[in-house]
């Protein structure tokens, strides 16, 4: 059992794993490989540094983490859940912690077809966990084609009347059993109904009634995750205290998720921030 799982190699995951690392805790962090900071073609307002790209800055992080030998598993977390201790999912396997951080970003996609804006909280969902009980004896489908997807339609598949998956044109998965799940990989026109989703629309024409559709495209999001556990999200970020605490103990997050000032200083201070709690209280207290 670790310690900490962080999830994300950003500079909040990979601040508070070199904390975590120097007081002897055993941690790891689970990483997709990618981050916005990539994004950045320079940075020239971070102390210490005169200019520097955000490629070379996530590179020179991930290093620094490897000189610490703390380990980074390449892999893709789809839920957190809580048995006497956090469980953190991944396709592969399951990781036992005391303390989890989230420290992803940013995420969420929503795709451009017409009525997903439209029908948010009235047929269109962001999380099978929170919303499943509603559509109980229901035809739902999810929106996605990766392990995300594949995730929230297992979550789905006990409750629900029928799941299909909608790939929106995409090939699904390869290496995953979907053979549970209707697939269906026509692009989608349009979300249409009354009050609330009745049936999507494809490109060749075909309509299909549904009652609700889940949206799960690419990785689950950090607000995504926060939500499974029970953490309260607030205009898309994840609420935190003075110690980077979510209101579930033991639960942080760090970085852009937890919105305010989208900046690597303040990333480098939270996850910092995050790590010298748990050091201190063990558990959040």
């Amino acid at each position: 059992m670790f310690d900490v799982v962080i999830i994300g190699s950003g500079p909040a995951g990979i601040s508070a794993a070199i904390y975590l690392k120097r007081a002897k805790k055993n941690i790891i962090i689970i990483s997709n490989g990618k981050s916005s900071l990539e994004k950045a073609e320079k940075i020239e307002n971070y102390y210490g540094i005169e200019s520097i790209s955000g490629k070379e800055l996530y590179e020179v992080g991930i290093k620094q983490a490897e000189r610490l030998s703390i380990p980074i598993q390449m892999d893709e977390v789809t839920n957190i859940s809580f048995e006497n201790n956090f469980i953190v999912t991944t396709p592969n396997r399951e990781y036992e912690t005391t303390n989890v951080i989230i420290a992803t970003g940013t995420n969420r996609i929503t795709p451009s077809i017409k009525g997903i804006k439209e029908f948010e909280g009235k047929g269109v969902s962001y999380c099978a966990i929170c919303d499943a009980f509603f559509y109980k004896n229901k035809n739902v489908a999810v929106i996605g084609n990766g392990n995300y997807a594949l995730h929230e339609a297992k979550q789905l598949k006990p409750v629900a009347n029928s799941v299909t998956i909608l790939t929106n044109g995409k090939e699904m998965i390869q290496n995953r059993d979907a053979s549970d799940f209707e697939i269906e990989q026509t692009p989608i026109r349009e979300f249409r109904g009354t009050n609330s989703i009745e049936e999507v629309e494809f490109e060749n024409n075909n309509t299909k009634k549904i009652d609700g559709v889940f949206v799960a495209i690419g990785t689950a999001s950090s607000t995504d995750l926060a939500k499974k556990i029970g953490a309260i999200v607030k205009n898309n970020n994840i609420a935190v205290d003075e110690n980077m605490q979510t209101n579930v103990k033991g639960l942080y997050a760090c970085g852009d998720c937890t919105g305010g000032l989208l900046q690597v200083n303040k990333a480098v201070y939270e996850g910092a921030k995050a790590a010298m709690n748990i050091i201190i209280n063990k558990k959040g207290e």
